[in-house]
């Protein structure tokens, strides 16, 4: 890359003139450089897209019909399915996940677009029945700006679901990327320049949270905010926004539940545990992280479940093994404290995985671990790890199961295997989160199902339809024409 911001479909030096190395997690070194943005180039972008936007949504992108940005859309969903696998290499070496993880994120970015696409001209208002002599309607405008702070996980994934939902909507957009994956969404941004987009439209910022991300939280020129991460600065990004009232979505993190009752199949529910822990090397917010299991059937189950933990595999992207590296090294010194903790508490590993003898010294890399009979109270069952680290307990009933489940300050998803109907139903109804998964987690991503939690999993919702409605404002229109 340029070491370059991309704003009004140029790149655009640093004000600063900073730079920030990018490391490679798969051996530590670094291989390119970014931009250190600042309130100044934050400036710049969000001007950017005010220009395009224009007054009164007179600018160049304003005045487009739903119908052409549709079109826009699915040009740049096409492109970005011509050029997926440069972007997966790009990913997967930017952030350290398995070449397989990214070839999937890349595929899920051009459906993210199509989808959005196709909704461009489905958004309606409506007419309200209202007094005789009135008729009333309304109408969803686009805010204007929206402001999009983007993670390191998933930045494809993620910039797909806010950023494809708010051009649909007719905004335009500032896009500030996390320090450790910024280098794919630069170059979707090109691509978006490329076939066609009005300058200004799609603007990536990149820099620290603290201050290029900072800097586009207070701007007055964000009419919208968008934010995925941690629930720390979450919390941040939520007292900015309330200073100015601006509308704001957070996607927080997760301790999400996988409860297991004794009459579930075993083998369909076995792998997608493993996966919801090991896929992205347990970097999800949306992880099962928790595993919970009727007691009835609680020791056969992790006796099946640690040998498919011993046969994990951790190494370098390229290698394409069941995991990559974690993402830096703050990453995985913290995995690593809150397994010495865990080990210093007396909880039991049941099983861990392994790290590839040819994967570098120094790359971030972390075996799978499962612990077992976590108590409900511990860091382990309670705090987000952000690694590939399964912690599992038992419970007595529904009622213990859902004790356990709703236990945590987040509410996320929840994975419930039972052949029961009437006890899917009950439990589905009582568990406190955004999704619940019944005989599936995850549901293969669901571009169309909207994501998001409560509590402090965060509000708002992105994904689907509803994320499209989350980029408007509605209008209410009252005429009184008489009888």
């Amino acid at each position: 890359m340029k070491a370059q911001h991309f704003i009004g479909n140029e790149w655009v030096p640093g004000a600063g003139g900073g730079t920030i190395d990018v490391i490679d997690p798969s051996d530590g070194a670094p291989f390119d450089q970014i931009a250190r943005g600042n309130a100044v180039d934050i400036d710049v972008a969000v001007r950017a897209a005010r220009a395009a936007v224009g007054p009164e949504f007179s600018g160049q992108w304003g005045r487009l019909s739903a119908l052409e940005r549709g079109r826009l859309l699915m040009r740049l969903s096409n492109a970005v399915l011509e050029q997926q696998e440069a972007l997966a290499q790009l990913e997967a070496r930017d952030t350290g996940k398995a070449l397989k993880t990214a070839r999937v994120d890349a595929i899920v970015l051009a459906r993210y677009f199509e989808f959005y696409a196709g909704a461009c001209d489905k958004l309606h208002g409506e007419t309200l029945p209202f007094q005789s002599g009135y008729t009333v309607l309304t109408l969803r405008e686009p805010h204007g700006v929206t402001g999009h702070i983007v993670p390191w996980n998933y930045p494809m994934q993620v910039f797909g679901r806010s950023v494809g939902a708010a051009l649909a909507a007719g905004n335009a957009c500032v896009v500030k990327p996390a320090e450790d994956g910024s280098l794919s969404l630069l170059r979707v941004a090109q691509i978006a320049a490329q076939v066609g987009f009005p300058p200004g439209v799609v603007n990536v910022v990149t820099g620290y949270g603290h201050e290029a991300g900072a800097a586009l939280t207070a701007h007055s020129g964000v009419d919208h905010l968008s934010f995925t991460g941690s629930t720390a600065t979450g919390k941040l990004v939520g007292h900015a926004a309330a200073e100015r009232h601006c509308p704001l979505v957070l996607e927080l993190g997760g301790k999400s539940p996988q409860i297991i009752f004794a009459d579930a199949d075993l083998d369909a529910a076995l792998p997608a545990v493993v996966n919801a822990i090991a896929q992205n090397c347990g970097q999800t917010c949306s992880a099962g992280s928790r595993l919970l299991v009727e007691r009835s059937v609680y020791e056969a189950v992790l006796e099946k479940l640690a040998v498919k933990f011993k046969s994990l595999r951790a190494g370098p992207p390229a290698m394409d093994l069941d995991m990559g590296p974690l993402v830096n090294q703050k990453q995985f010194a913290q995995v690593r404290a809150m397994l010495a903790q865990a080990q210093s508490d007396g909880i039991t590993v049941m099983a861990r995985g392994s790290v590839a003898a040819e994967s570098p010294a120094r790359g971030f890399y972390q075996e799978a671990v499962l612990l077992r009979d976590v108590p409900p109270g511990n860091a382990l069952a309670q705090r987000e790890v952000f690694g590939p680290v399964l912690a599992a307990m038992p419970f007595d009933d529904e009622a213990h199961a859902l004790q356990l489940a709703n236990g945590t300050d987040y509410g996320l998803c929840a994975g419930l295997w039972t052949r029961d109907g009437a006890r899917q139903m009950r439990m589905a109804r009582k568990l406190r989160c955004g999704q619940v998964f019944i005989n599936n987690y995850g549901a293969g991503g669901g571009v169309e199902l909207p994501f998001g939690g409560v509590k402090s999993s965060g509000f708002g919702r992105e994904k689907g339809f509803e994320a499209l409605l989350g980029f408007t404002t509605l209008k209410t229109i009252a005429i009184r024409h008489g009888v």
